[in-house]
């Protein structure tokens, strides 16, 4: 039963102010019809309590349909503790009883409590609707549960809810944010084609987008534009953008850009900040900084991506000024915003600054530094060369799993480069004993005993590696030209227009070494296996290969644009500096961690990264 506190409160709304209760009556409540209109219509809480305490009084409480109602009110407003104190009081809740709480529960951030509901409807045999499945999906969603997830979709199964569109859409969005794509295709093609709508299209998409599937997620907008007469909703077009942000694709990304344009959702918040993050991933900064400006109200989503692309450039003031104009526009950072400005000081070699930011976070603005934050700083005093102070970080902070991996890593990188055996190693072995990272652990490890000269050890950890069955990732670089992809991986001879590739990188070198280059600098040896050390004195690394096929099928004039999926190397990073200058051709690389746009014989990052 009603509490005897909330009980009188609710009586002295109806009972001592006659006027209100004749007020309400005669408004609102000459038939039931009426009095749940006015439930639909509530969009304040005292409203609300006016409705509940007529029903208390009025003995109406016992119907359920006008308490389901009642309850959807108290949902709406947010009210969830009213919502399921008047739940508890009813004798029979239906499947909208139990439902419209769910929601409640779900709109919240609660979804536990959803979950639970829905174990008890089964105990009381109450039987779910199509709603109901849709909303307890939505909950395996926030949780990322794929386990329980998996459960709610056989009983979709055994239902026969497996058809219904809503349920469909959630199970598709749903197990996108688990990571099982192919359980997502599944669900969605099973959905017949003339019952597919913009939001389950939208859900294939973005599952594809956000599981680094960019090129399903591209292949399933072209069906949908293919296929279906509808326009694309902002959300489709930002995940859309955002697979061609992962992938690379800038044409694509451009004619996505197109169609956000020609279905004015250019100016979506949402749209706009995927635009942004885009163009920079792509090697278009001027491009990002431009939709950026045209944003009317940028959020605080739209500054970090800006913050976030400039850092990737090595433009850290610039990040650091973003940040500013941020701050005096009165709106609040978050922690992704601190990880853009803590990497735009380590990319840029602003040290103090980085520092001065990190001590502020949570003095200044209340956001409390967590292991990312403590990762860019490590980085960023190793470059520097501030190695025993990013070491005493590392120690002195607990990290997860995850976060423990890149930590570790980020200091065996920095080890390397200063040469610092003694932290390498205790870095090296903390990866290891992680089991992550471990074939980078083993190659940067004997890298830097190669550097000591410790050649005996170096050999006897690639010999290691080798015995153990651990293999280093083959670098890959790639280069888009039209519509096409073309995809170079380091050592391949069988590459595209393979002999014309060959003979302009020979041609090239000789060039090159007569500016001075003696290829392979001592600074970053590498004492590879076998294999590798062939492709080393070829001087076959892919994005080698990726740049020679883009100055011969790339006009002049036009810059040329490498993707990478590893650092790029010293050895590379000199060739691309003076290749350019010879050339009088501009490149951009995006590799692992930040761009780097190479024009008469500089490159932006200053050679620090």
């Amino acid at each position: 039963m009603i509490k005897p506190t909330n009980q009188n409160l609710l009586l002295a709304l109806a009972s001592t102010n006659p006027c209100l209760s004749r007020q309400i009556k005669r408004s609102y409540f000459h038939t039931k019809a009426d009095f749940i209109q006015h439930l639909r219509r509530c969009n304040h809480f005292l409203s609300s309590t006016s409705a509940h305490a007529f029903l208390l009084k009025s003995g109406l409480l016992t119907d359920t349909v006008t308490t389901n109602h009642l309850i959807n009110s108290y949902v709406r407003l947010s009210r969830i503790e009213d919502a399921q104190q008047l739940f508890d009081e009813m004798t029979e809740p239906n499947v909208v009883s139990y439902t419209s709480l769910m929601v409640g529960y779900v709109n919240l951030g609660q979804p536990q409590n959803a979950l639970c509901l829905f174990r008890e409807m089964g105990r009381r045999w109450v039987m779910p609707n199509e709603f109901t499945f849709a909303t307890l999906v939505n909950a395996c969603s926030i949780l990322a549960d794929l386990r329980i997830g998996r459960k709610i979709h056989a009983h979709v199964e055994i239902l026969g809810f497996q058809r219904d569109l809503v349920v469909c859409s959630s199970l598709v969005d749903m197990y996108g944010k688990c990571n099982d794509i192919d359980a997502a295709r599944l669900v969605f093609d099973s959905m017949p084609m003339d019952c597919r709508n913009v939001v389950s299209w939208t859900s294939m998409i973005a599952a594809c987008a956000q599981n680094a599937r960019g090129n399903e997620a591209l292949q399933v907008f072209r069906e949908f534009n293919w296929f279906i007469s509808d326009y694309p909703n902002e959300f489709m077009l930002a995940s859309v953008v955002n697979a061609c942000a992962s992938l690379g694709r800038l044409n694509s990304g451009k004619t996505t850009h197109g169609a956000a344009i020609r279905h004015g959702h250019d100016w979506n918040d949402i749209v706009a900040t995927a635009l942004v993050d885009m163009y920079a991933k792509c090697g278009f900064i001027t491009y990002s900084n431009k939709v950026f400006q045209r944003i009317s109200t940028p959020s605080v989503i739209s500054y970090t991506s800006m913050i976030v692309a400039a850092a990737k450039y090595g433009l850290g003031k610039i990040s650091l000024e973003l940040f500013d104009e941020m701050l005096s526009r009165r709106i609040r950072p978050n922690d992704v915003t601190f990880v853009g400005v803590l990497h735009a000081c380590s990319h840029s070699g602003l040290v103090e600054e980085g520092l001065e930011h990190l001590n502020s976070m949570q003095s200044k603005h209340g956001v409390v530094p967590d292991a990312k934050h403590y990762v860019c700083v490590v980085d960023m005093l190793g470059r520097t060369g501030r190695l025993d102070e990013a070491y005493r970080l590392a120690r002195s902070i607990e990290v997860g799993i995850d976060e423990g991996a890149i930590l570790w890593g980020t200091l065996l990188s920095a080890s390397r480069l200063e040469g610092r055996v003694d932290i390498a190693v205790e870095a090296g072995k903390r990866l290891l004993k992680s089991n992550q990272q471990v074939s980078g652990a083993y190659v940067t490890l004997s890298n830097t005993y190669a550097l000591a000269g410790e050649w005996e050890t170096a050999h006897s950890l690639r010999s290691e590696m080798k015995h153990s069955g651990v293999s280093k990732e083959p670098g890959c670089s790639w280069v888009e030209i039209k519509d096409s992809t073309y995809v170079f991986y380091a050592g391949n001879t069988s590459c595209e227009r393979g002999s014309e590739v060959f003979n302009l990188l020979k041609e090239l070198e000789g060039k090159m070494r007569e500016k001075g280059y003696t290829g392979g600098t001592t600074r970053l040896a590498y004492i590879d296996i076998e294999e590798e050390a062939k492709r080393e004195r070829l001087g076959l690394h892919s994005e080698k290969l990726a740049l020679a096929f883009g100055l011969l099928s790339i006009p002049s004039g036009v810059t040329i644009r490498i993707m990478k999926n590893l650092r790029m190397c010293w050895d590379c990073h000199e060739a691309f500096k003076l290749i350019s200058e010879i050339t009088k051709r501009d490149f951009v690389v995006r590799d692992l961690n930040r761009f780097h746009h190479f024009k008469s014989g500089s490159c932006t990052c200053k050679d620090f990264w």
